[in-house]
């Protein structure tokens, strides 16, 4: 099962992670989290791990109208996008909307979901250019 849209990108993890949170900013998304993977296991678990990044990304006024329709809806928000080292370059990933929708079972949601699906995905189809 697929439950998320990814591309690689040639570039420095950094470089790739920066390129995405821009590129997410001009559709409309702002990055509430940021979780170091990588640094949270060596703290945590004493244990090494690829360069992996989770990006917490919320479009407000998509957000608004996804709670408005459906309070519960928080618990799926927000959208994550992770980025992470792979042996042919650096993977950029974000969840389907449209799956997670599916979980509340409110056709109100379908254009939402639709919506940010389509920004998250002209998003990452924009972030090689900014590398």
């Amino acid at each position: 099962m697929t439950y998320t849209t990814r591309t690689t990108v040639a570039g420095e993890f950094d470089a790739v992670v920066e390129a995405t949170i821009d590129a997410l900013g001009d559709e409309g998304f702002g990055v509430l989290s940021d979780i170091d993977v990588q640094a949270t296991f060596a703290a945590k678990l004493d244990e090494q791990f690829r360069q992996y990044r989770i990006l917490g990304a919320c479009n407000p006024p998509l957000a608004h109208e996804g709670l408005r329709e459906e309070i519960e809806l928080g618990a799926l928000l927000p959208c994550n996008v992770i980025v992470y080292e792979a042996d042919d370059g650096v993977v950029v990933a974000a969840v389907d909307p449209q799956r997670l929708v599916g979980l509340a079972d409110n056709d109100a949601l379908d254009p939402i979901a639709t919506e940010v699906d389509d920004r998250l995905q002209r998003a990452l189809d924009t972030v090689e250019d900014r590398v």
